[in-house]
């Protein structure tokens, strides 16, 4: 537990921004007969909701000479202030084949970002939890801070890099002891926007400590069906450099789930 404490001082930097940043009014509606938006003399557009998020969640079952199961649901909240950004994210999945267990994974992180720079520049905190039955290590925790940048933003392309360094706890299947280590951490994502009800997101972290490498990949084709119901396909892949004996050190997850965004 006392391990675990290295996060607060991540976490309270960003605390404050929480009350020194309120989210701005929404702009009061146009009295009848006002000039439209844009035109000259016109009200400016409403500002961005501060709260949005998505729910997604998908299931596949098959019967017969095997019998199958497979659910997996995300959740994403992305809080937005003047200067601070709060995104809270959660992830699990589980697979059953003829009754036996095959698959077993938990996720949460919380990630805040604090513009500099006009925008371009950022400084972030971020924490980690991660817990998967099935894998090389059956539960982490990662603690790190940095720097980011918006290195490119043409058209309907964004791409963000960071470099941060923190602390990770490890632990590996098998009852080994767990590993306590300092990490240096390595991030990118990038979206694409192909029409208004189309797009794809790509993202990549790794964390290398000086007994283990995790690398983590995740690839998102989404695609708005009706209303705020979209349809989202994506691809995960976790890689270990370390794993115990007999363990693969690569994990892959295939997912097509509805999404719900709000």
């Amino acid at each position: 537990m006392k391990r675990h404490l290295l996060a607060l001082p991540l976490l309270l930097a960003a605390f404050p921004a929480f009350a020194q940043n309120p989210p701005p009014a929404p702009a009061a509606p146009a009295p009848p007969g006002a000039a439209a938006p844009g035109a000259p003399g016109a009200a400016p557009p409403a500002p961005t909701p501060p709260i949005k998020g998505e729910a997604t969640l998908g299931y596949q079952s098959t019967k017969g000479n095997t019998d199958t199961e497979s659910a997996n649901a995300t959740f994403s909240l992305d809080y937005t202030l003047t200067h601070w950004t709060h995104n809270f994210n959660l992830r699990a999945n589980s697979a059953e084949a003829d009754a036996a267990r095959t698959a077993e994974a938990y996720a949460a992180g919380y990630k805040g970002k604090r513009q500099i720079d006009e925008g371009k520049s950022y400084i972030f905190t971020a924490l980690d939890w991660r817990h998967d039955r099935f894998s090389a290590y059956e539960e982490e925790v990662s603690e790190s801070a940095g720097y980011g940048r918006t290195l490119l933003q043409k058209g309907n392309s964004t791409l963000n890099g960071e470099v941060g360094a923190g602390y990770r706890q490890a632990t590996p299947i098998g009852g080994l002891a767990q590993i306590d280590e300092a990490i240096l951490r390595l991030a990118m994502d990038y979206t694409l926007k192909f029409t208004d009800k189309t797009g794809f997101k790509q993202s990549l972290v790794i964390e290398s400590g000086s007994s283990n490498t995790s690398t983590e990949a995740i690839s998102a084709l989404n695609a708005n069906l009706i209303g705020k119901v979209g349809l989202v396909i994506s691809f995960r892949i976790k890689t270990n450099s370390d794993v115990p004996p007999g363990v693969h050190p690569t994990d892959r997850f295939t997912s097509i789930a509805l999404a719900y965004a709000f």
